[in-house]
């Protein structure tokens, strides 16, 4: 028996679930394709030179986000990264503090850029399981005299929502009341990486609004959950966007004839409402791994579109779980020491089906639960539709 066979042994395929994609991509959102309307809409998008704002397909998108989150302006930016990394140095002064979440991916993810780019001390404070951070921590991170010229001054609080590293943890609509009101006492603006806040819109029933209107600055993701194959929105006010749209042009981020791009984000924007199937293929993918022995789900029921999961018991690993599962074609990936499991536009229920069946037999694999000889058929499958 060959490797693959040794790995993720299945005896029959019409035992499993056959999956409408090899493999199955659950490693991230950020893996959707452009669907056929974007595609369309991006080959007849209407173009000019977004640098002098002149790209009326760019404005529209700009206009469009700006509406739908209940701010002044938008500025259309390259990349997530580059979104969040303009908004602190608008916010902040050279040698001011930006507190930031321990587990947020603007401090773990996004390579210091404030400090490297804008001479911005970053100022982490834990976050909780829920994925909110004490408000005492943030009050501690300012001196007992801010007239001390030795210390760095708060210039800008940062919140995610959802919270990854947490479980993709949806921060409630009253702890972003009081951190506004916190921060409003303090005169301390307020950007939320909202990379994903239509899902956490989605998982407490409210428009997308109502959690941009508690803070000075949102940054969303066109290219995660919403399909985009490109781009990331910063709102806000007019004047603050203004200066975001200097910084992006210091960053490198000025893209000429980006309406090719926006013409997706407008569609993905539109069509937003079927985030709600990705929340519903997470829900099926996590209550078919709980029934999974030696598979543990956290939480038992899923926020948004991940799931949190973990190898439980003797004989396997997350590491060599992730292993086994992408031998039989299903991408995996460790994050904050569990498995995560992303549900997008690119996951049929089949391929969650599918997925569960890979990983159910790679957990009784390692249990030495299996012990009849049996033969690989999904390398060879894989090999097909990978052509």
């Amino acid at each position: 028996m060959g490797r693959a066979g040794e790995l993720c042994r299945v005896s029959d395929p019409t035992l499993a679930a056959s999956p409408v994609n090899w493999p199955v991509e659950l490693r991230s959102d950020t893996f959707t394709l452009p669907t056929p309307v974007m595609l369309r809409a991006m080959s007849t998008a209407e173009l000019g030179d977004d640098v002098y704002g002149e790209d009326p397909t760019v404005r529209m998108l700009e206009e469009l986000s700006a509406e739908v989150l209940g701010k002044g302006a938008g500025c259309f930016m390259p990349t997530g990264t580059m979104a969040n990394l303009a908004s602190i140095l608008t916010h902040c002064p050279r040698g001011s503090k930006v507190i930031v979440g321990e587990d947020s991916d603007i401090y773990v993810y996004e390579a210091g850029g404030a400090s490297v780019c804008g001479g911005v001390v970053y100022h982490p404070v834990p976050n909780r399981p829920d994925g909110t951070i004490d408000l005492a921590a943030v009050a501690a991170a300012f001196p007992a005299d801010e007239d001390d010229p030795q210390f760095a001054l708060p210039a800008l609080l940062c919140l995610e929502n959802p919270q990854n590293h947490s479980g993709s943890h949806v921060l409630p609509l009253s702890y972003l009341a009081s951190v506004a009101e916190f921060a409003a006492e303090k005169g301390l603006p307020v950007h939320l990486d909202g990379a994903r806040v239509f899902n956490a819109a989605l998982a407490i029933g409210v428009p997308p609004a109502e959690i941009a209107r508690h803070a000075d600055s949102v940054q969303f993701c066109l290219s995660k959950g919403l399909g985009a194959p490109v781009g990331s929105m910063v709102v806000g006010t007019e004047a603050f966007v203004a200066g975001v749209r200097r910084v992006r042009k210091l960053l490198g981020g000025g893209m000429r004839q980006s309406g090719v791009l926006a013409a997706a984000g407008i569609v993905a924007l539109r069509e937003r409402d079927r985030l709600a199937e990705d929340h519903a293929t997470a829900r099926r993918l996590a209550d078919a791994l709980a029934a999974v022995p030696g598979i543990e789900v956290e939480p038992a029921e899923p926020r948004t579109n991940m799931v949190f999961f973990h190898a439980t018991g003797a004989g396997l690993t997350n590491a060599e779980l992730v292993a086994r599962a992408a031998v039989g074609g299903v991408a995996i990936a460790e994050l904050g020491g569990r498995i995560r499991a992303v549900t997008h536009q690119g996951v049929s229920i089949a391929d969650v089906d599918y997925a569960v069946e890979v990983i159910r037999q790679a957990r009784a694999d390692a249990s030495g639960e299996n012990t009849e000889p049996t033969r690989s058929t999904h390398a060879s499958r894989g090999t097909a539709l990978a052509r």
